[in-house]
């Protein structure tokens, strides 16, 4: 028993197949493809335009991040030098005054 409804199937296919590749190698669809490619081209150069400006921009924004943690680190050593000289200034007074009393 042949399954016509499979061979049926079959043979459309190969049918539809073979005019799918005159069609897909037609000159009308080769100009389609290069308009196409040409787009996808122009989209690339401005992702690439985008891609340098946001890289150009979060270098700039880490540059300044690590600026205001230095200031930040400076800052903070100098207040505990300034700490560190008054602890020893109360220190030495009240061994001045224990001396003196």
């Amino acid at each position: 028993m042949v399954c016509w409804d499979k061979i049926g199937c079959i043979a459309g296919g190969v049918l539809l197949g073979s005019y799918g590749f005159k069609i897909l190698g037609s000159r009308d669809a080769k100009n389609l493809y290069t308009h196409c490619t040409a787009a996808v081209y122009r989209m690339k150069d401005q992702v690439v335009k985008d891609y340098t400006v946001l890289k150009e921009n979060v270098e700039d924004i880490d540059a300044a991040a690590k600026d205001i943690n230095e200031k930040r680190r400076m800052e903070y050593e100098a207040q505990m030098i300034e700490d560190a000289k008054a602890i020893l200034a109360e220190a030495e007074a009240k061994g001045a005054a224990a001396e003196e009393g």
